[in-house]
């Protein structure tokens, strides 16, 4: 039997490792929110604590797909696509859902990383540089939330620290 899998993201840093019980299996840069950590609606922050992926998003989907509203939108993200719309979010290729674990600090009402929209998400590869820039969501470069998306099972806890 294989040890469960738990995601640690490190704010600090920009990363996040792939854990199985105290083993390191894979370590992916990612970018966090421009705004910092936080969990109010409407803050820009990424919420910190103990969340969870409550689901799995885009399976059988190839890379670049376009997603908004947690739906593909037919589009396939490339360069022309971002020349047309430079100030899109871009959500592309897997989306992992996230909801917090830990009532009124990120779970429920004026906190609720759910309601938030708070994903893990894949991004165009520059918009991953070790530097907080999203809206909150947890960026990663396509390739890499590919292969994280297929490690992963909905229910993986997640911990988002400092």
């Amino acid at each position: 039997m294989t040890a469960e899998r738990l995601l640690r993201v490190s704010l600090s840093r920009q990363c996040m490792d792939v854990m199985a019980g105290d083993s390191l299996l894979q370590q992916y840069p990612v970018s966090t929110a421009r705004n910092g950590a936080g969990e109010r609606n409407g803050s820009g922050c990424t919420p910190r604590g103990w969340l969870v992926i409550r689901a799995k998003i885009g399976a059988g989907c190839r890379r670049g797909t376009v997603f908004v509203g947690r739906r593909p939108t037919g589009e396939h993200y490339d360069e022309d696509l971002a020349a047309r719309h430079p100030d899109r979010d871009w959500i592309l290729s897997r989306i992992l859902w996230l909801g917090g674990l830990e009532a009124g600090f990120n779970r429920y009402g004026t906190v609720d990383t759910a309601h938030r929209y708070i994903y893990i998400h894949g991004s165009p590869d520059s918009g991953v540089t070790g530097t907080p820039a999203s809206h909150g969501c947890i960026r990663m470069r396509q390739d890499d939330v590919m292969a994280l998306f297929e490690q992963v099972a909905a229910g993986t806890r997640v911990r988002v620290e400092p």
